[in-house]
């Protein structure tokens, strides 16, 4: 509003103010994002895709496959895409969004010929979240860690061998599936060492024979039968500690623990194949 009282370079100045405004505001209403790939074709979308990701700029990967499955949709371009998400969320360290990317996708495509890497990368990612890279340093056995992932990632390559025999995946979903289950008796060997160690020795038997009983044949059992072994002996109970041993002598008759009683390092998985 005109006021008398104020000079005219006074009103000079706020209409020169408002301007400037009015016009900043104006300018902020009409600036959009640029979306660069507006007019790249599906496939040139894929490549950019794909070189961001094998660059290790998997954020804007995972935005340039999204934008690929929308505007491939219904075609295997889209359902490439969708994996290939998925492994970027994998490689960025992003394991729940991975999974989740995973299952949505198999939900989706339940017939898609790629569905057994979709199995065999489920059971990676759950694999690799458990053995994680500060266990690579330490070596530290994926047994000693939490089982839950473990056990899924059996889950996902049992299903994939089961479903999918000749796949190219199948020979490596196996090799892990074994390591996946001597980790788990093992898992339970170290309870049992624990307790043994504490002189808890019911509670050592109990859990090594756990180990046997539903981890059959795996190199676990040595040390699970000589943990049952000793902790019968400690407890003065001969026969069984008998039966242990015997038992022990069959399956691995070159066994460290009959010589010595030492402890036998298996070294750490990426050994066994």
């Amino acid at each position: 509003m005109f006021d008398p009282r104020l000079s005219a370079a006074t009103h000079g100045r706020r209409l020169l103010t408002l301007v400037a405004l009015a016009a900043a505001l104006g300018g902020c209403a009409s600036t959009k994002p640029v979306d660069e790939t507006a007019g790249w074709s599906p496939n040139k979308l894929y490549a950019e895709a794909m070189d961001e990701r094998n660059s290790g700029n998997y954020e804007k990967a995972v935005l340039y496959f999204e934008k690929l499955e929308g505007r491939a949709a219904g075609t295997p371009l889209a359902q490439q895409a969708h994996l290939e998400k998925a492994y970027a969320h994998y490689k960025a360290g992003e394991q729940p969004q991975a999974i989740a990317t995973l299952d949505r996708f198999m939900k989706l495509h339940p017939a898609s010929p790629a569905l057994d890497y979709a199995l065999y990368l489920k059971g990676i990612v759950n694999f690799n979240d458990n053995l994680g890279l500060f266990g690579f340093i330490s070596q530290q056995d994926l047994s000693e860690r939490d089982q839950k992932a473990a056990k899924v990632s059996f889950e996902s390559f049992k299903e994939l061998v089961e479903r999918f025999p000749d796949s190219r995946y199948a020979p490596d979903a196996r090799l892990r599936m074994t390591y996946i289950v001597n980790s788990l008796a093992q898992s339970e060997v170290h309870v049992a060492r624990y307790y043994y160690n504490r002189g808890a020795y019911v509670a050592a038997i109990n859990r090594a024979q756990l180990a046997i009983a539903d981890y059959r044949g795996v190199p676990a059992s040595e040390e699970a039968l000589y943990i049952l072994m000793k902790s019968y002996e400690a407890l003065k109970m001969e026969e069984p500690a008998n039966d242990a041993r015997r038992v022990l002598e069959s399956n691995f008759p070159q066994s460290q623990y009959l010589t010595g009683g030492a402890r036998k390092d298996s070294g750490p998985w990426w050994k066994l194949w």
